[in-house]
């Protein structure tokens, strides 16, 4: 009777177990799911702002971040994230020929350099000293799809009083989301933007893990 059960007991745990395991698959899959379609979405039109703040790590931001700052939407823009011996005569000379002949003379004098993040959570620090000795209020965040609910989240931990406007791009690994290849890519980053929701990342990278 005893070893009966035990085994009935062993079953029930075993059941419960899998349907745990089943009931958080189909969780992660429905979050996963949303999370792409939201990656995906073109930007509107931001309102003005105080700032802009392009994070470096995939094409087509520093690109949408002067775009943004030559329409006038703010007065003044950081490119966080770049190589430490990076320079502005550097970074002009990567952009596209026609954009960088467009750009209107003297808007150079607008942009700011971060030469120390290396991570989403050094940009919001770099942002965040930025913001401050500046005087700002209001940014607008560019950066990936992918990208942008972490960026948003991070930022906002460092700035909590400044108001956040996401201005995601679509990077050439969004435009077959469908890629086998896009879609670890946004699993991966999804898995990034959990962590960060329950504070692990940051943890980690306090402990030197990141």
């Amino acid at each position: 009777m005893r070893q009966r059960r035990h085994g009935g007991t062993a079953r029930r745990f075993l059941h419960g177990t899998l349907a745990g395991l089943l009931g958080c698959m189909l969780l992660w899959g429905a979050g996963f799911a949303w999370f792409v379609h939201d990656a995906l979405k073109a930007p509107g039109r931001p309102p003005m702002a105080d700032g802009i703040v392009a994070l470096t790590g995939g094409q087509g931001r520093i690109e949408a971040s002067l775009r943004l700052l030559a329409d006038g939407r703010a007065r003044q823009l950081l490119i966080s994230g770049v190589a430490p011996h990076a320079t502005i005569a550097s970074v002009a000379g990567a952009l596209q020929p026609d954009l960088a002949a467009g750009l209107p003379p003297g808007i150079w004098q607008q942009v700011t350099l971060g030469r120390h993040a290396t991570s989403t959570i050094g940009n919001a620090d770099e942002t965040a000293q930025w913001a401050r000795a500046n005087g700002l209020h209001s940014l607008i965040v560019v950066t990936a799809g992918y990208h942008i609910r972490r960026a948003i989240m991070e930022i906002h931990r460092t700035l909590p009083d400044v108001a956040l406007t996401p201005y995601a791009v679509r990077p050439p690994a969004l435009r077959s989301p469908l890629r086998g290849s896009s879609l670890r890519l946004m699993a991966t980053e999804y898995d990034k933007w959990l962590m960060a929701g329950l504070g692990l990342a940051r943890n980690m990278a306090t402990r030197g893990q990141t």
